[in-house]
């Protein structure tokens, strides 16, 4: 399946406000973006990592769909 979602969105949320997982929110992953809240991006690293799975095309969203189109 191929979400709906776009990278672009999810790359810039991830970006700028990846430490309290506002682009989790934005996929649909509300518990993991909740737990990003609480634990700040894992201190950095779980952003970090999600930040290459964004820009890779291989982050999915909150039903397991793939993001692949930029815009």
């Amino acid at each position: 399946m191929i979400s709906e979602k776009k990278i672009l969105p999810a790359f810039l949320l991830c970006l700028f406000f990846g430490l309290i997982g506002v682009h989790r929110f934005y996929v649909g992953k509300v518990g993991s973006g909740v737990a990003q809240i609480l634990t700040l991006g894992g201190l950095g690293i779980w952003t970090l990592v999600d930040f290459i799975v964004i820009i890779s095309g291989t982050f999915r969203d909150g039903e397991n769909a793939r993001i692949v189109h930029w815009t």
